[in-house]
């Protein structure tokens, strides 16, 4: 979905298979665009600017200096997720990308190598929904969840604590889209499924801390943790202390 490309002056014609977002590292004053045609004409474009184009954009791009570049291919599935079901209707636009968009993409990218994770998934449904206001905003709306759902979905996070959680698992047991459970999710208790993950796992392993002379190794993986300075970062800003200094005071 989300790759960083540095490549030589050039350029050439591209097909894109899925809606697209691409994002310029470095000033391009020479670059020229055609899209839908061979038509070619000059756009400049700035550092922290570039272009998203829609599903099934076929075209011509150059550009006579070395380009450092994001792109991002968001596929059908996940923009059905967050209700953007129209991406082949979506017009072009080559120039400004807006800020949070922009800031998104280079997130993507840089956890584009890590495992799946809830934080992941839940990265990219933000994007996909920020690109669907962008480009429709009435086409990414809300949907309520009755508590009951919810309730599934929690029982289902402190079942399985320890386990690698994902964001489609955990909306599967409500029985709603990704998207639409993490809004009604941050509505009715406040936070993200993935912060609200986290706080539950600390909570836990506080607990865990107290009344057990595991070692902290054990009482991380206890709570869904393989890498123990990875749980200590998280405890110690959950807690403000460290597991250590937490047991002992």
């Amino acid at each position: 979905m989300a790759e960083s490309f540095d490549v030589p002056p050039g350029g050439g014609a591209f097909v894109l298979p899925h809606l697209a977002v691409g994002l310029f590292l470095n000033d391009q004053p020479d670059h020229r665009i055609a899209v839908g045609s061979d038509r070619r004409r000059p756009v400049p474009l700035a550092a922290g600017e570039g272009w998203i184009l829609p599903a099934g954009a076929s075209g011509i791009c150059e550009y006579d200096a070395p380009l450092s570049y994001l792109k991002l291919a968001l596929p059908t599935a996940l923009l059905a997720d967050v209700g953007f079901e129209r991406a082949r209707d979506a017009g072009p636009v080559v120039g400004r990308i807006d800020p949070l968009l922009a800031g998104l993409a280079r997130q993507a990218v840089a956890s584009a190598k890590e495992p799946a994770s809830l934080y992941r998934d839940t990265m990219e449904l933000a994007l996909a929904a920020h690109l669907a206001h962008l480009l429709s905003p009435r086409a990414a709306g809300t949907a309520a969840a009755d508590d009951r759902r919810l309730q599934r979905a929690v029982a289902y996070i402190q079942d399985n604590i320890a386990e690698d959680l994902s964001l489609e698992e955990i909306a599967a047991e409500a029985a709603i889209s990704r998207f639409h459970f993490v809004r009604a999710f941050r509505n009715a208790f406040g936070t993200s499924p993935y912060q609200y993950v986290i706080r539950e796992r600390m909570e836990r392993a506080g607990i865990l801390l107290k009344t057990t002379r595991l070692p902290v190794a054990e009482v991380a993986a206890r709570v869904g943790y393989g890498d123990v300075s990875r749980f200590g970062r998280h405890f110690r800003r959950h807690a403000g202390v460290t597991p250590a200094a937490f047991r002992t005071g």
